[in-house]
């Protein structure tokens, strides 16, 4: 990359899951990269292969406090992104959401640098709708478990909104749907995650309700190849798009697809359903495709193994292939 061309991108919340993909792939490119996190969710494993790299800096900070530095472009990832761990904490969750959002606009106001959001599906709550297109207002119960997240995401939208009326600022905003792959948190919660480890370990499936309830899948390597090309974008798309696969499998079909796969012994073990808890999600992508010449390439099938592959490393087994 010549000199001229490179960058020098803020990326809060890289040391997630999102996060350290993502730095991973702006310095392929030959960028600079500043990592902030606060390491709340964030494991400085997931980008210990980074340090020492000549461009790349990890800072720890919180994004509830301001940041003074200087950087072309900022992604704004920061926030914990599972029921697990954003409802250990709600104040927080949506503290992190909100005054992240107007620290990290008010920084990019300052340095009239381009900002990306990393919203989320869950604005759309427990859609009436489906798929869900990006027209489509949501769902949302305001006061319930879920809405220190759900709600504090749709505030963060609305703030990046309201800052590129008022002040111009160049923004994009883009709604993550279910995404897995290596360095997911393995006490997250989430549903591929939950799954892999207790199969692995030769636990019961963990289920809720039926199992009919449906998610779309998408691998890590094609959400940040969507968040990049988002970010770099024409100038007056903002956005919000939807990035996500819009493959469905209803969860009991995702659990017998983990124990195949791992050759586990495991049964499913069913619960009742959690309070909000969606029971349909799957992505209308229509606009990605138009405007970023984007979609999933990574079927569920291809990004199982690697991320099972990860969990076995990162749990101490051996495989058995």
């Amino acid at each position: 990359m010549r000199e001229i061309d490179r960058k020098r991108i803020l990326v809060t919340g890289g040391a997630g899951f999102l996060g350290s993909h993502l730095c991973e792939r702006l310095l392929g490119q030959g960028h600079d990269v500043l990592c902030v996190d606060n390491f709340f969710t964030g494991a400085k494993r997931n980008v210990e292969h980074l340090i020492g790299h000549p461009r790349f800096e990890l800072m720890r900070h919180d994004v509830t406090f301001p940041l003074y530095v200087e950087v072309d472009e900022i992604y704004n990832l920061a926030c914990p992104a599972s029921p697990v761990h954003y409802q250990h904490d709600p104040v927080q969750t949506t503290k992190t959401s909100v005054h992240g959002a107007i620290n990290m606009l008010g920084l990019a106001k300052r340095l009239r640098a381009r900002i990306l959001q990393a919203s989320t599906s869950e604005v759309y709550g427990d859609p009436q709708v489906h798929p869900q297109a990006e027209s489509y207002w949501g769902h949302v119960n305001p006061i319930g478990l879920r809405s220190c997240y759900d709600e504090g995401k749709r505030c963060a939208e609305t703030l990046f909104f309201d800052y590129h009326r008022q002040h111009r600022l160049p923004i994009k905003v883009a709604r993550i749907f279910n995404t897995y792959g290596p360095r997911m948190h393995p006490n997250d919660g989430r549903v591929v995650s939950n799954f892999i480890v207790q199969a692995l370990r030769g636990e019961p499936l963990t289920v809720y309700g039926e199992g009919s309830q449906t998610r779309s899948f998408c691998y890590v390597d094609d959400l940040v190849d969507g968040l990049i090309r988002l970010m770099e974008s024409r100038e007056d798309f903002t956005g919000p798009v939807n990035l996500g696969n819009p493959g469905e499998f209803t969860i009991l079909e995702l659990a017998r697809k983990v124990i195949e796969l791992t050759g586990s012994s495991s049964e499913i073990a069913y619960r009742p359903l959690p309070s909000d808890d969606p029971t349909q999600r799957r992505p209308v992508i229509d606009l990605a495709r138009s405007e970023l010449g984007w979609e999933p390439r990574i079927a569920l099938a291809q990004g199982l193994p690697a991320t099972v592959a990860y969990f076995e490393k990162l749990l101490g087994i051996v495989s058995s292939d």
